[in-house]
């Protein structure tokens, strides 16, 4: 009896220490590796430097631990990020595309069998379109959906990256086990000690979990780091780097309303004033290992 109390005290004080973890912004690239990225980031054009103020690619970067020579998956990868990894991962490297599954997107197109052949397609256009993003550069580039890992891509991956797209995978699990399935394939793709960061817009604690299922782009931050340790990854930390205490939606918004998309404002140039002024989403910073 004693023995089996000690042992839920040990297991609540655990969940405890993960719930209350402490923000975290550890350095990781050494001084020849940023600046690196400093010289990328500063080549960039004008319109993808305007968000950096949002998006913040030198510190997320830095945070997880991402460096030249590794091979990193980027889901739902456009040419924002491509464009800043392609040339840091530099020739020795691998930027691998990754998107959702295939029953994933079923629930999206419904019966659109034109939508799903092109997105079946998807790996290959993506590789295409990646190669044309590099330039002269010699990363490697690859590309694969979720549900359909290739066997040579397991255990290779050093960091896999879902920066805004945890929403897509949580609001489809009750029907198909999104999350879940997609945790099992981002274990599989990962290199022991591998790691996978993730930046996502925040829920408010106190909405409702029905509302912060993902339809509206929010999803809670307590849960997703349970359900990542509940699929066997180690909770490294997070980073308010990416925070925004201007955003606090209420269960009548939904992430879009702020820029970049800033929809159902265009009529209102007030409404519209006052989105701009709030920026871009509060979002979560977080890092995971596989053991």
């Amino acid at each position: 009896m004693i023995r089996t109390i000690a042992k839920a005290c040990a297991l609540a004080a655990a969940t405890l220490i993960v719930s209350f973890q402490p923000a975290v912004h550890a350095e990781n690239l050494s001084a020849d590796e940023r600046a690196k990225l400093e010289t990328i980031l500063a080549a960039q054009p004008d319109s993808v430097k305007a968000r950096y103020q949002y998006r913040h690619p030198l510190e997320t970067l830095d945070f997880l631990g991402v460096k030249p020579g590794m091979t990193v998956a980027d889901t739902l990868p456009g040419s924002y990020y491509s464009n800043i990894l392609l040339p840091y991962l530099g020739n020795s490297g691998k930027l691998v595309g990754v998107s959702y599954s295939i029953d994933h997107r079923a629930l999206d197109y419904g019966d659109n069998e034109e939508r799903m052949a092109r997105f079946a397609a998807w790996p290959e256009r993506f590789v295409s379109e990646a190669s044309e993003w590099r330039g002269e550069g010699k990363t490697e580039i690859d590309a694969f959906l979720l549900g359909a890992v290739p066997e040579n891509a397991k255990g290779t991956v050093d960091a896999f990256l879902l920066f805004r797209a945890m929403h897509h995978l949580n609001k489809y699990e009750d029907r198909i086990g999104t999350r879940t399935n997609a945790f099992k394939d981002i274990y599989a793709a990962l290199k022991p000690g591998g790691i996978v960061g993730i930046v996502q817009h925040r829920s408010p604690v106190g909405n409702s979990d029905e509302w912060a299922k993902g339809f509206n782009g929010y999803i809670k931050q307590q849960p997703l780091i349970d359900n990542m340790i509940a699929a066997g990854f180690e909770f490294v930390g997070a980073s308010e780097v990416n925070a925004n205490p201007k955003d606090v939606p209420t269960e009548g918004d939904y992430v879009w309303r702020l820029p970049p998309r800033l929809a159902g404002s265009d009529d209102d140039p007030e409404k519209r004033a006052r989105l701009e002024a709030v920026g871009e989403s509060d979002r979560m910073t977080l890092k995971f290992r596989k053991p």
